[in-house]
């Protein structure tokens, strides 16, 4: 479904990606892991085209996407929750959803979809016509991901969802990833949770200064010697 591919990427003279390649296939919750200044973000700029690579090339379905810009990017089923929701807090919950929903084709569904991330997130329902800018952190979350939602994607790439979440709230929302990943959501998970992201997660990368150093399977790499010190601290 995604294929990124050989990536060399820079800022100025400074490299900060080298030959990095992943793949998420569909039906499967792909997990990108890695501390603070791995190059995460970089990827991610990337994927959605907003940083050019120096050499590689990023493919959708077979398409590649390195010509596009990244509202048709979103336009093709790919969809961003950025870390921290990043809301429009002068906006009530149901306007912030609609947002999502400018996505080309989407609009016309937005009713039905509305109604499915409401059934996702009741709570979201109840609070539709409150300010964002009130809810807390948790339910900035579930805004995020809802708004996400609305454009009916066929991929979604999560960046850093646990960032600042309670450790409850972080289990909650790593079992919403995994039920999107049971109707039949493809996910990328970019997250520096690694115990918890390798628990829910398919398969997993390990980026570290800019390099793909592990990958495989999730369980295997969580009684990966170099994760268990590195990552877990065991």
């Amino acid at each position: 479904m995604l294929a990124v591919n050989n990536i060399d990427a820079f800022y100025g003279r400074v490299q900060a990606l080298w030959d990095v390649s992943l793949r998420v296939n569909e039906g499967e919750i792909v997990a990108l892991v890695g501390s603070n200044g791995a190059g995460k973000t970089t990827l991610l700029n990337i994927i959605f085209n907003l940083l050019r690579p120096v050499s590689g090339n990023v493919e959708f379905m077979g398409k590649r996407t390195d010509s596009l810009a990244p509202h048709h990017i979103g336009e093709l089923g790919i969809s961003y929750v950025p870390e921290g929701g990043r809301p429009f807090r002068e906006m009530t919950v149901r306007e912030n959803l609609e947002m999502g929903a400018y996505v080309y084709g989407a609009w016309k569904q937005k009713e039905e979809t509305l109604s499915q991330v409401y059934d996702m997130f009741p709570r979201l329902k109840e609070r539709q016509k409150q300010l964002v800018g009130t809810l807390s952190g948790g339910e900035l979350q579930m805004v995020a991901i809802g708004r996400g939602l609305m454009s009916r994607p066929k991929l979604c790439v999560f960046d850093e969802p646990s960032y600042g979440l309670a450790p409850l709230l972080v289990k909650e929302i790593f079992r919403i990833i995994q039920g999107l990943r049971d109707r039949g959501i493809s996910i990328l998970l970019i997250e520096q949770n690694v115990r918890q992201t390798l628990e829910i997660a398919d398969r997993a990368y390990v980026l570290e200064n800019g390099r793909i150093v592990s990958e495989g399977k999730s369980r295997e790499l969580l009684q990966d010697d170099h994760i268990k010190k590195a990552y877990l601290g065991l």
